[in-house]
């Protein structure tokens, strides 16, 4: 008898140890992505609410992408674990050599059609296992067979404006319990997009900097309107950093490759190039005597930590621009000069302007606690452990690398 009441103590300890960590039987967890929003954006005085979020919960130093350090590419790999190489898209524009088919950013036929992705985004394992999801933009999200969508989405309109998302995400969370989302994505293009046009260091970068601090301030008080600020895990992340790029910085790759018939796919922070067959060996070798201000690599010879070889995708030679540089062809000097880039991203994942922001608060994550920097492949797992589902088994995350930032 004394040994069964002592079990059932235990069972009704850990009942109430899971309660204290989740704030109800069920957790909820909002994953929002602020596009291009650099590791050390947050030191500029001009982000209260992410530095309160900050001090309050979980800080990672930094956000380590994948390669290449690109909008698409990125964001995928965040809901399915997979790097790039792994999960298929490669980049934000690339093409079947197979069937000539091109998947192309801004495409909507081609970027809702299932058969590019690969792997399994985290709203379709939570599927799986009866937890409804929602996403207010979400590379992936869109995915033209049921099964592999969000329970609710919406299709990716950059004119719905910020507090019209954070009021969609509100609108889930208000459902019957029954209906209601416990994943949400939530998408901002900013500070990406100032960042581009205008630098990472400039006036209207730190405005846009500035506008998504103070939409997510937004959504806090909304969720403490609603009763749910203590119950929702907030992961804010983002995709890649920024660094500042010139004109004066610039190499032509096809310039020493006149007369070799070679295609070009990509441009700016790295190109993939497909030479004749029987020339791959030959325009690696006169990139390589001309290498300067970039690395060349063959699909077979790039170093293991880039992860971006063993797709059928991935073209025969691949050149990466060194950092702050940009990799172009004769089609760049054809272009009418209407806009210029004044900071871009896709370099090496490595270098610390390319890492973004991992900030996280709620009943799932430790307090004021500080960590150096995490891996983006590690978020996928580190949400089916929230969640206490089992993960795909083909994912590159570890969730060893990350669990340890949670109560």
């Amino acid at each position: 008898m004394r040994t069964l009441t002592k079990q059932i103590l235990l069972i009704i300890t850990i009942i109430i140890f899971a309660s204290t960590i989740y704030g109800s039987d069920k957790p909820y967890v909002i994953l929002i992505s602020m596009d291009g929003f650099r590791w050390d954006y947050i030191y500029r005085g001009i982000t209260p609410n992410l530095n309160k979020l900050k001090e309050e919960g979980v800080h990672a130093l930094s956000l380590r992408p994948s390669f290449p350090t690109k909008t698409f590419p990125n964001h995928y790999s965040i809901v399915t674990g997979m790097y790039p190489e792994s999960h298929g898209i490669i980049f934000n524009t690339f093409t079947n050599i197979f069937t000539g088919e091109t998947y192309r950013i801004g495409d909507t036929i081609s970027t809702r059609e299932s058969k590019w992705y690969k792997g399994e985004a985290f709203w379709e394992t939570a599927n799986r296992h009866n937890i409804k999801t929602a996403s207010f933009f979400w590379v992936g999200s869109e995915q033209n067979i049921d099964y592999k969508k969000p329970t609710y989405f919406y299709h990716y309109d950059s004119k719905i404006s910020f507090i019209d998302r954070v009021d969609g995400v509100i609108k889930w969370l208000q459902l019957p319990e029954n209906e209601r989302p416990q994943f949400i994505t939530l998408y901002f293009e900013e500070p990406d997009s100032k960042g581009h046009s205008f630098g990472p260091e400039a006036p209207e970068t730190n405005t846009a900097i500035a506008l998504v601090d103070s939409i997510l301030g937004l959504l806090i008080d909304k969720l403490e309107k609603i009763n749910m600020k203590d119950k929702v895990n907030i992961i804010i992340v983002s995709d890649h950093g920024m660094t500042e790029i010139s004109e004066k910085r610039i190499v032509n790759i096809e310039e020493f490759l006149k007369g070799y018939n070679c295609k070009f796919y990509g441009m700016g922070t790295s190109i993939m190039i497909e030479p004749p067959q029987n020339k791959i060996d030959e325009v690696y070798q006169i990139l390589k005597k001309n290498e300067n201000h970039f690395r060349v690599y063959t699909k077979e010879n790039i170093p293991g930590y880039y992860h971006f070889s063993k797709n059928p995708f991935i073209l025969p030679i691949i050149a990466i621009a060194d950092i702050g540089w940009q990799l172009v062809t004769n089609d760049y000097f054809k272009r009418p000069r209407t806009y210029t880039l004044k900071g871009d991203h896709g370099f090496e994942k490595d270098h610390t302007d390319m890492h973004g922001i991992f900030i996280a608060k709620g009943p799932a994550f430790k307090s004021g606690y500080k960590t150096g920097t995490l891996w983006n492949v590690d978020i996928y797992p580190l949400l089916c452990k929230i969640f206490n589902i089992t993960p795909n088994n083909l994912i590159d995350g570890d969730i060893n690398r990350i669990e340890f930032i949670l109560k």
